[in-house]
């Protein structure tokens, strides 16, 4: 009668151990397939759609500490530039000042625009602060198209214009886009037309 009890107390706590052992293995298999979908990887090879469609960009050298304006303007629209970042059709990103109030090196201004009305655009910089070691100071400048959201941006106008002295505003380009939002090639030229001391 002892042995038969020593039996069954064994072979309960084989049936115990046996039946822990099959939850905690089906409580990690779940774990295991939950997992991919817990925090699924990036797509590497995912693109990154730029807003707006009227891309312009102006960079001048890297550390140098010099305040640089990007002003644009569009077609029926008000001049867009460091005092009034807004407009109905375009936005400066932001202001760079140099290296006053900026974290990186990098010296850069960017404006979009909404939508692609058909007329002249024009694009100026001026030269807002700089020490006297960075003048001249020469800064590129590139114009860039986006059709629609499914295409991608595509240099339009490309150009580098050099800066002489504190205060000097310079026309870039001034040209028209037609009712498809193309660039009309014989409309490119660079007529002076002040943008800054429009907005006043």
């Amino acid at each position: 009668m002892g042995q038969l009890d020593e039996l069954d107390e064994d072979g309960g706590d084989t049936v115990f151990r046996d039946v822990i052992f099959l939850a905690l293995a089906g409580f990690v298999a779940i774990v295991v397939m939950l997992l991919p979908f817990v925090n699924p990887p990036a797509k590497a090879d995912a693109e990154v759609e730029s807003p707006g469609n009227v891309i312009v960009e102006i960079r001048w050298p890297d550390e140098v500490d010099a305040d640089v304006d990007l002003w644009v303007e569009a077609p029926g629209d008000v001049p867009v530039g460091y005092s009034n970042q807004s407009g109905t059709i375009f936005n400066l990103l932001r202001d760079d000042l140099g290296l006053k109030n900026d974290v990186t090196a990098l010296n850069y201004e960017t404006t979009y625009s909404r939508g692609i009305p058909a007329g002249e655009y024009t694009i100026n910089l001026h030269l807002y602060r700089s020490l006297s070691q960075y003048i001249p100071l020469t800064v590129t400048v590139v114009v860039s198209l986006k059709q629609d959201k499914n295409s991608s941006a595509k240099q339009i106008l490309v150009t580098r214009k050099t800066l002489r002295s504190v205060g000097q505003e310079v026309t870039v380009f001034r040209f028209s886009l037609d009712e498809k939002g193309r660039l009309i090639t014989s409309s490119v030229h660079d007529m002076p037309r002040p943008l800054r001391t429009a907005t006043r």
